[in-house]
């Protein structure tokens, strides 16, 4: 996708990262990282593991600091966490003492905005997700896809710039990741933030990204990027759905014979 340098919302360039290992060695987690996201993009990561996927989404959240290269989120460097950058992990993170409300009011909370306001924007972003029904229960009394749902809830009331999501759907039945890919996909097209995704399933990767990062391992780094020019929603038995699907394994078989 080409944006010019004004439209750029995340840029990485030359970005590294390094850990030392117990031993006093040094392992290479992401080397040479190029990568320019525009304003109100969806792109998802992809690759094998220990290809730097995570560690790469970590650094554009606030939550690692790059040893070598620059990293800026509007022009500014990423130096911890942001409130208008939010994370979304797979585990959910959810309060099991609060309701989903609660759940959805706690952001809000602590930044200060006024009850009656957190209220009302706590409960259109359950609206949002369709979980306005739920919103007296507790975690324990909901399912996985429901607790997904209230954790992306969350985020969305309070109106981030930037949405990370790392492997959100992973622990999900495919039926429920399905309906979650679409809904997700809504809400992006009405809130236009910009939204890093990082999967492990290339279908998933064709069907929310415009743009598909793929990443190789032993260092991690950007091998190549696709660009899916088809319209949302994607339908999964298009032929130029199964082109991209052959093209990327075809990319991972090449990954897998270096």
């Amino acid at each position: 996708m080409s944006a010019k340098a004004a439209d750029i919302k995340i840029a990485a360039k030359g970005l590294e990262k390094r850990y030392r290992s117990a031993r006093g060695g040094e392992q290479i987690a992401l080397t040479g990282v190029e990568l320019a996201v525009p304003a109100g993009e969806f792109v998802c990561l992809v690759g094998p593991s220990g290809c730097g996927k995570t560690t790469l989404i970590k650094l554009m959240g606030g939550f690692e600091t790059p040893t070598d290269g620059v990293l800026t989120i509007d022009g500014r460097p990423v130096t911890k966490p942001d409130p208008d950058h939010i994370m979304i992990f797979q585990d959910y993170g959810l309060f099991p003492w609060r309701t989903v409300l609660g759940n959805v009011l706690f952001g809000l909370e602590a930044r200060g905005v006024p009850i009656d306001e957190a209220r009302a924007r706590a409960q259109e972003a359950l609206q949002l997700v369709g979980l306005c029904a739920a919103a007296y229960k507790h975690p324990h009394e909901i399912s996985g896809g429901m607790k997904q749902r209230v954790a992306i809830a969350r985020a969305l009331a309070v109106e981030p710039s930037v949405l990370f999501m790392d492997e959100p759907f992973a622990a999900l039945d495919a039926f429920t990741r399905m309906r979650l890919q679409d809904e997700l996909l809504g809400l992006w097209q009405a809130k236009g933030s910009t939204i890093v995704f990082v999967t492990h399933d290339l279908d998933e990767a064709i069907a929310l990204g415009q743009r598909v990062v793929l990443m190789a391992a032993n260092p991690g780094r950007i091998q190549r990027i696709i660009e899916i020019d088809m319209p949302h929603p994607r339908e999964r038995t298009d032929s130029a759905f199964a082109a991209y699907r052959h093209e990327l394994f075809a990319e991972f078989h090449l990954l897998h014979e270096e």
